[in-house]
C-alpha cells in the first residue's frame, strides 16, 4: 500500500521533473491532490505514515520553491548593483545559479528514485535480462548524477577559493604592502595565471564524447605516503599525493597518473622505478646462471620476468610500462640486425626471403583449415591460430645470429641472409594481419556481406603501395641524405658520442614514425634504418654498433623479462601433457614445412642453408602475446585458446635454443670435416 501511494502522490509528476518552476507548481498540485484524496480513507498506524511523509514532501517542496524565488531575486540584485564590477557581477550570478541547480538536482534525483521503483515493480522478476537492464538504467542515471555533482563540486571549490581571495584582498587594501609582498602578490597573480592558460579541462572536454563511460574506481594510496593518517597536517599531505595513487576499476583494471593537474609540479613514478630496479638486479644471477649450464643468458632474463610476475612474487606494478620500455629492445635489435643486413644482401635474397614467407603461411594456414574441419572450429578462428603460429621470433633469431659465426656461403648465400629476409617479411606480414584483424572481428560477430572481399583487396592494394612508398624513401635517402647527415653528426662527435647516440636514435625513430604512418609494422622501419646505414661502409657499421650496442644490450634484457612477466608456470604444470604435445608438433610441423618450402625454391646445392633456416624458423614469435591479447579482447579466440597459445609459444621459445645448436653444431662439424679433406 504504500508503494502505490508514493506512486499515486509522485509518479505522475516524473514527466515534470525537469519542467523548471513551472513543472514545481505542477508537482506540488499533484502532491496537495494525493493527500486529500487519502484524507478520505480510514485512518490507520500506516496511513498516517504515509500522510505524515506526504506532507513532508509538499513542504519541502514549498520551501524549495521560495529558496528558488529568493535566489532569482538575488542574482536580480547583484545585476542591478552599480558598486560591483563585471567580473564580480559575473562570479556572484554564477555562485546563485550553482545553489538553484543543486536544489533543482536534488528534487529530481527524488523523481528518478521514485521513477525506477515504478519500472522494477512492473518488470518480472523471473527475467533476468529484463533486472540486467534496470540495474544498468540505475547506472546510467547514477553516473550523470555523479557527473553533475562533481562539476558542482568543482565550482564550489572555486566559489570557496574566490572568496578566500576577495577576503584576502581586502584585509591588504587596509594596508600597507612592503616591498617584499608587493613582489609577491605579483607572482601569486602571474601562477594563477599561468594555471588558467595551462590547465587542459579535459574532464569537461571529453564526458560528452561518445563512446565515454562513467565507471567507479577505487583510489588505493600509496603505502610509503599513506598509511594512518594521524594529523589533519599528514592528511593534507596524503591529499596532495592521491595524484600518484593508483586506481582500480570494477573489472580489475589498475590504473596510474599519466599526466597531472598541475603541470608545474613534477612527479615520477616510483613503482616503475622500482620495478626497472628488480628486473635489472634479479636479471644478473638468472642470466649468469644459464650462462654457467650452457643456456643462453635470454632464459634467464625470462625466468627474471617470471619470478617477478604475477604467477611469481607478483611484485611488478607497472606491467605495461615494463612492456613498453621493453619494445624499445625490439626496435635497437632489428636495427642491429640492419646494420649487420646491408642492402647488397637483402637484394640477393629478397625473392627467396618474398616466396619461402608466403608459401610456409599458406602451408600454416591450409594445415590449420584442415585442423579445424577435424575439431569442428570456426575457419576465422583457425585462420587467426594458424597465421600467429606461422610468425617467427626476429629478436630471438638474432641473438642466435650475434653468438655464432654467420659467414658460411654456399654459393652466393649464406643462411644469416635468407634468414633473417625471411624474418623481416614476416615482420611486414605482421603488419598485414594486424590490418586485417578488423574483417576477422566483423567475420566473427556474423556482419558479413558481400564487400568483405572487396575490403580484403583494399587492404592488401594499401599495404602494397606503403611498402612501395617505404622503399621508394629508402631510396632517396640513401642516395641524399644518409651520407651527409653521417657525416655531419660524426664531425660533431669528436670527442663527444651524445650526439652521434642522438642521431641515430633520432634516425631510428624517425623510420619507425614514417613506418608506423604508412600502416607497415614499425620494426620493418627499424629494420630499415639499420640497413641505409650499412650501406655507408663498414666503418660506419663498426661505429655505430660500438655506440648503439650496449643501450639494445640493456633493453633487451627488458623486453625478455617483458615476456617472462606472462608465463604461467602453474598453468603449464596443470596442462603439462598436452601443452608438450601441442608443442612439439608444432615445432616439429613448421621444422618440416620450412624444410619442404626451402628445397622447392633453393638451389640444389644449398641443402645444408635450408636446415638452418628452417631451425630458425621452428618456434614461436612472441608478438603472438598481443595479437592473441587482441584477438582476445575481440571474442575471435576464447580464454582458453589464449592461454594455450600463450603457453605453446612460452615453450616453443625455450625449445628453439636446442634445436637450434643442434642443427648448427651437425652443419659447423660437416663444413670442418668437408674442409679438412
Amino acid at each position: 500500500m504504500r508503494a502505490v501511494f508514493w506512486l499515486l502522490c509522485l509518479g505522475l509528476a516524473v514527466p515534470l521533473s525537469l519542467a523548471g518552476p513551472l513543472g514545481a507548481l505542477q508537482r506540488d498540485q499533484v502532491a496537495r491532490h494525493a493527500v486529500k484524496l487519502y484524507r478520505g480513507r480510514a485512518t490507520t498506524p500506516s496511513h498516517s505514515w504515509l500522510a505524515k511523509n506526504c506532507k513532508q514532501l509538499v513542504g519541502l517542496l514549498r520551501q524549495k520553491n521560495v529558496a528558488i524565488k529568493k535566489l532569482a531575486a538575488a542574482a536580480g540584485a547583484v545585476g542591478k548593483d552599480r558598486s560591483l564590477s563585471e567580473p564580480e557581477k559575473q562570479f556572484q550570478v554564477h555562485t546563485l545559479e550553482v545553489f538553484q541547480k543543486e536544489l533543482n538536482e536534488s528534487e529530481n534525483l527524488v523523481f528518478q528514485a521514485v521513477h525506477s521503483l515504478q519500472r522494477a515493480l512492473q518488470g518480472d522478476y523471473r527475467d533476468v535480462v529484463n533486472m540486467k537492464d534496470s540495474s544498468r538504467q540505475r547506472l546510467e542515471a547514477l553516473r550523470e548524477a555523479a557527473i553533475k555533482e562533481e562539476q558542482e563540486y568543482v565550482e564550489l571549490v572555486a566559489a570557496e577559493k574566490h572568496q578566500q581571495e576577495a577576503v584576502k584582498s581586502a584585509l591588504t587594501q587596509n594596508k600597507s604592502l612592503s616591498l617584499l609582498d608587493e613582489i609577491l602578490e605579483d607572482v601569486r597573480k602571474a601562477a594563477d595565471r599561468l594555471e588558467e592558460e595551462i590547465e587542459e579541462h579535459v574532464f569537461d572536454y571529453n564526458k560528452q564524447m561518445k563512446g565515454v563511460n562513467v565507471e567507479a574506481v577505487l583510489r588505493v594510496e600509496d603505502e610509503e605516503k599513506g598509511g594512518k593518517v594521524k594529523n589533519k597536517s599528514r592528511k593534507v599531505e596524503v591529499e596532495e599525493y592521491l595524484g600518484l595513487s593508483m586506481l582500480i576499476d570494477s573489472q580489475n583494471n589498475q590504473y596510474v597518473l599519466t599526466k597531472p593537474r598541475d603541470s608545474t609540479m613534477p612527479r615520477a613514478d616510483h613503482h616503475f622505478i622500482k620495478d626497472l630496479v628488480s628486473v635489472v638486479m634479479l636479471s644478473l644471477p638468472c642470466g649468469w646462471v644459464c650462462t654457467l649450464v650452457g643456456l643462453p643468458p635470454m632464459f634467464g632474463y625470462i625466468i627474471c620476468g617470471v619470478l617477478l610476475g604475477p604467477s611469481g612474487l607478483n611484485s611488478i606494478k607497472s606491467i605495461v610500462q615494463v612492456e613498453t620500455l621493453g619494445e624499445l629492445g625490439v626496435f635497437f635489435t632489428l636495427f642491429v640486425v640492419g646494420l649487420e643486413f646491408s642492402p647488397e644482401r637483402l637484394q640477393k635474397v629478397w625473392k627467396t626471403s618474398v616466396q619461402g614467407t608466403f608459401y610456409l603461411s599458406l602451408m600454416m594456414v591450409g594445415a590449420g583449415l584442415l585442423w579445424g574441419q577435424v575439431l569442428r572450429i570456426r575457419p576465422t578462428q583457425t585462420v587467426f591460430i594458424s597465421t600467429c603460429l606461422s610468425l617467427s621470433s626476429t629478436p630471438l633469431v638474432s641473438r642466435f645470429l650475434a653468438g655464432g659465426s654467420r659467414v658460411e656461403r654456399e654459393g652466393d648465400l649464406d643462411y644469416s641472409s635468407v634468414l633473417l629476409g625471411m624474418l623481416v617479411m614476416q615482420d611486414v606480414q605482421l603488419g598485414l594481419f594486424i590490418a586485417v584483424m578488423p574483417t576477422l572481428i566483423q567475420a566473427q560477430s556474423g556482419d558479413m556481406d558481400r564487400s568483405v572481399s572487396l575490403r580484403v583487396l583494399k587492404l592488401l592494394t594499401q599495404v602494397l603501395v606503403s611498402l612501395a612508398a617505404v622503399l621508394l624513401l629508402c631510396l632517396l635517402l640513401r642516395s641524399f641524405l644518409i651520407g651527409p647527415y653521417y657525416k655531419k653528426l660524426h664531425a660533431e662527435s669528436k670527442g663527444n658520442k651524445e650526439i652521434l647516440v642522438l642521431g641515430m636514435t633520432a634516425f631510428v625513430f624517425f623510420m619507425l614514425t614514417i613506418t608506423e604512418f604508412l600502416d607497415v609494422s614499425m620494426e620493418l622501419g627499424c629494420f630499415l634504418a639499420g640497413a641505409l646505414l650499412s650501406s655507408q661502409g663498414h666503418m660506419v657499421t663498426a661505429e655505430v654498433i660500438g655506440v648503439i650496442e650496449p643501450i639494445r644490450d640493456f633493453l633487451a634484457i627488458i623486453f625478455f623479462a617483458s615476456i617472462g612477466l606472462h608465463v604461467f608456470p602453474t598453468f603449464v604444470l596443470y596442462e603439462l601433457t598436452i601443452l608438450l604435445v601441442l608443442t612439439l608438433t608444432l615445432v616439429i610441423m613448421k621444422f618440416v614445412m620450412a624444410v619442404l618450402v626451402l628445397s622447392a625454391i633453393l638451389p640444389p646445392g644449398s641443402r645444408h642453408i635450408r636446415w638452418i633456416v628452417s631451425a630458425g624458423l621452428a618456434q614461436v614469435s612472441e608478438f603472438s602475446f598481443v595479437l592473441g591479447s587482441r584477438a582476445r579482447r575481440a571474442g575471435i579466440i576464447s580464454r582458453e585458446v589464449y592461454l594455450l597459445v600463450l603457453s605453446v609459444t612460452t615453450l616453443s621459445l625455450l625449445l628453439a635454443p636446442l634445436l637450434w645448436r643442434i642443427t648448427t653444431h651437425k652443419w659447423v662439424s660437416r663444413t670442418e670435416r668437408k674442409t679438412v679433406t
